[in-house]
């Protein structure tokens, strides 16, 4: 492999992040566009062009629509943009599904439905991205579980009005985790890479703002003694991303500030 001077740099690149109009997938797009990449932001009900409106990120950053959930929809998609951008160098993927709902009251029908939107179409994305890029030889994915897909919930973090995180989340989490290991030896002799990171504590803005002692909580149950800011997690997956990690396949980061750690 040549020696490059460089190997964190994402120049000339182009990387998909689904999911990219929330609060990790911004800050991700930002560090991404600073690294170099032309990226193209995917999200649902326009809101990925209403990003880009608002941090005026026009001729760096262009916008699709999607509902991955939609999976009937997902290879179309795929053709359509590879069509019209290429086929990526990169991608990550940050979308989920959750009911939010206590064990108990989960039903099958939701239980079934939160795999089909996290899990299958996690798959179906993967599949038709992936196959692309080992036709090229070359390919980086960044799929997103959670720290939830390794451990439990600890209730104590959790007081009314809030609920634990619910199990259909972790199971799907968990279930990233070895989807990523499946397909990076299903694809790693056409070099196309397959990792995921797992966030820790990651509160977003409304819940920092409106639940401070829940935040608070969760800080506490941190080694580092508080809970995580975005670009942490964007630092994580452009690293994935770049040539820096040419050789790290299969594996699965806890961005989570030592929380598994005890």
């Amino acid at each position: 492999m040549e020696s490059k001077t460089n190997i964190l740099s994402l120049e000339g690149k182009s990387i998909w992040v689904f999911g990219g109009a929330g609060y990790l997938g911004q800050a991700t797009i930002d560090l991404l566009v600073q690294a170099g990449a032309q990226v193209l932001c995917i999200d649902m009900e326009g809101r990925a062009q209403q990003y880009i409106d608002a941090q005026s990120l026009a001729g760096k950053v262009s916008a699709a629509n999607l509902n991955v959930t939609n999976c009937d929809l997902i290879e179309s998609f795929v053709a359509e943009q590879a069509g019209k951008y290429g086929v990526p160098h990169g991608l990550v993927n940050l979308t989920y599904a959750s009911t939010a709902k206590a064990l108990e009251d989960l039903t099958e029908e939701d239980f079934d439905a939160v795999n089909h939107g996290s899990l299958t179409s996690s798959f179906l994305l993967s599949r038709a991205v992936a196959a692309r890029m080992a036709e090229l030889g070359r390919g980086s994915m960044v799929l997103f579980s959670s720290m939830y897909g390794s451990l439990s919930p600890n209730p104590d973090a959790y007081e009314a009005p809030l609920t634990k995180n619910p199990i259909e989340y972790g199971v799907t989490k968990a279930g990233i985790i070895q989807m990523v290991r499946y397909m990076a030896v299903h694809w790693g002799k056409s070099n196309v890479r397959f990792n995921s990171v797992s966030p820790g504590p990651f509160p977003n803005p409304a819940v920092q703002q409106n639940h401070p002692d829940f935040v608070e909580r969760l800080a506490k149950k941190s080694p580092m003694g508080r809970v995580g800011q975005s670009p942490e997690i964007a630092g994580a997956v452009a690293f994935l991303l770049s040539d820096a990690a040419s050789y790290i396949t299969g594996q699965n980061l806890h961005v989570d500030g030592g929380w598994n750690c005890w």
